[in-house]
């Protein structure tokens, strides 16, 4: 009898045990499916709350090992592609519609958890003591402390994971458990065929574009510099674009007891430039000016990492925040400033159906 109840006993354990997870292993299988792949490419969407508004990317991402990486993101709303590539020289931050790129020399991204990145996400899982597994709809949700030195304010994330260890997606909150990000994952290839070249800087520089001529006849030479013989001539196109900057942004948000003390308009050679400089008691300067896309491809130098600022991804250093919005760059300075208010300051500018106003 005692043999009988010993058996029951243990088929009633099977029944009720067997084919569930330990939190331990959750994180622990998902962890060895990351570490033992040398090169993978996926693809997802990306969503970024700030306020009442929601910037969504389309995603895709290449990775090979002894840390490749390239990052393409494109604006849903305006098809803004920008492009992160890691490989053996720098880390940059490519806009091929400017033919222009920042140059970074930067640990990015081993020194900020990034929630697109899955050799980061597990580096969260596993470095929290505390992180939690629980089971939801057949997944697993592994909530871990996360690290986002230049954006304090995310504290956690939730990645939801199948019973085959495939990820799902990854949610981020802050400290008020209001969601700021999530990735949704569309699909992974673990054993995507990448090589070196596929991670050069080359492959997103454009060729200078050389004046095309084109033939035209009759009234269609009318108003042109041309050459002609008889009818027929010959119109060079010569597309002259303005810098000038007829409506100024101003921020929606500024630290207390600041305000704005002067705004100066500036021309270069290629247009207005506008300076806002505020005072008080958090003293920065904006800059603001159009800007085109270059004949020659541009490298720019930047100390610090690459950051979303919302819909686009821009440069943070040590005092300062750049880039680019709507054709128009943007850089914003202060020694005063912490780097939360830079990026409070930055991601007010532009958005919230901000009412512009005309420089006088």
């Amino acid at each position: 009898m005692k043999k009988i109840f010993v058996v029951f006993l243990s088929i009633l354990l099977c029944l009720t045990g067997c084919g569930k997870k330990s939190k331990e292993n959750v994180i622990k299988d998902f962890t060895a499916k990351v570490n033992d792949t040398t090169s993978y490419t996926l693809k997802g969407n990306m969503e970024i709350y700030a306020d009442e508004e929601t910037f969504t990317y389309s995603l895709e991402v290449d990775f090979m090992k002894d840390a490749y990486y390239k990052v393409t993101m494109v604006n849903q709303t305006n098809n803004h592609e920008q492009i992160i590539l890691r490989n053996q020289d720098a880390v940059y931050v490519i806009t091929p519609s400017l033919n222009k790129s920042f140059k970074f020399q930067s640990e990015w991204p081993d020194n900020s958890s990034q929630s697109y990145l899955l050799k980061a996400i597990v580096t969260d899982m596993n470095n929290d003591s505390e992180s939690s597994v629980e089971e939801v709809d057949g997944d697993f949700v592994v909530k871990s402390n996360v690290h986002y030195p230049n954006n304090p304010e995310l504290k956690y994330q939730k990645v939801t994971i199948d019973k085959d260890n495939n990820i799902k997606k990854t949610e981020v909150y802050d400290e008020k458990d209001q969601l700021k990000m999530k990735v949704t994952f569309m699909s992974i290839d673990y054993k995507a065929s990448l090589k070196e070249d596929d991670f050069k800087l080359e492959d997103y520089v454009k060729e200078p574009e050389k004046n095309k001529e084109e033939n035209c006849t009759g009234e269609s030479c009318k108003n042109t510099e041309n050459k002609c013989e008889g009818t027929n001539c010959t119109t060079k196109k010569e597309e002259k674009e303005t810098g000038s900057m007829e409506n100024i942004l101003y921020p929606l948000y500024i630290p207390s007891n600041t305000y704005l003390e002067k705004s100066d308009k500036v021309s270069t050679e290629v247009g207005d430039r506008i300076i806002l400089t505020f005072g008080g008691d958090k003293n920065f300067v904006l800059v603001e000016e159009k800007v085109f896309a270059s004949d020659e491809f541009e490298v720019i130098p930047v100390y610090g990492d690459p950051l979303i600022v919302n819909d686009t991804i821009g440069a943070l250093g040590a005092n300062s925040l750049s880039w680019t919005k709507d054709n128009i760059s943007y850089y914003l300075a202060g020694n005063d400033l912490t780097t939360s208010e830079l990026l409070s300051i930055g991601s007010s500018i532009g958005y919230n159906n901000q009412t512009v106003s005309k420089e006088k």
